[in-house]
């Protein structure tokens, strides 16, 4: 893996992880935004809480190392989309559908790409609403547009997600099959959670 880059890159990488916390600001005071409407329409709060980060250098370098790009500014602006990333963490799935929609209608967002692993799970039984939207940030040097990944998933899906990745961690990717089988079948009972809550949800509006 590369280093760290020379002083005379840390320029360009200060000025790229600036504008990606710039547009985590963006992103987060959209979402900000939409919850406390839909509040104030009585229609609930689809959001409980958002998480955001701007990848680290030790994850953008893996990352390019992977992609066999070189380890610059301009190469992880090019070819990594998620230095920028938001979790969205909602009560209910039909959550998801809605928050999905009304950034979808934003003028300013322009949706890059989705991946449904809430309709279409991962093999081992992964949900979550992914999506790659770019947004402008406006510099005293003019307008620039910036991409953020926006992962929209229940409370239950995250904490299924949560625990996958500290058993990934702790056996360094290499799980043993009978624990994998076991988190797989975890993964349908959060999702059979998710429709009851839903149903439930449902019920008491109705």
């Amino acid at each position: 893996m590369e280093t760290l880059p020379p002083v005379t890159e840390l320029k360009e990488w200060r000025q790229l992880l600036l504008w990606n916390q710039f547009a985590l600001d963006e992103m987060t005071t959209k979402l900000k935004i939409l919850n406390e409407e839909c509040q104030h329409h009585d229609e609930g709060t689809p959001i409980e809480h958002i998480k955001s980060r701007v990848k680290s250098l030790e994850s953008i370098a893996k990352k390019l190392e992977r992609k066999k790009q070189p380890f610059t500014a301009e190469a992880a602006k090019a070819h990594i989309h998620d230095l920028a990333g938001v979790r969205v963490i909602c009560s209910f799935t039909s959550d998801i559908e809605n928050i999905f929609m009304m950034l979808s209608q934003q003028n300013d967002i322009n949706v890059i790409k989705i991946k449904d692993y809430v309709t279409n799970p991962k093999a081992n039984g992964y949900r979550s609403f992914h999506m790659i939207v770019e947004i402008p940030i406006f510099l005293k040097e003019g307008m620039q547009l910036m991409r953020v990944e926006i992962q929209l998933r229940t409370i239950a899906m995250d904490f299924w997600a949560s625990l996958e990745h500290k058993i990934y961690y702790k056996f360094d990717q290499v799980v043993p099959d009978g624990l994998i089988a076991e988190l797989t079948s975890t993964a349908a009972i959060v999702n059979e959670l998710d429709d009851r809550m839903l149903s439930i949800n449902r019920r008491i509006k109705h």
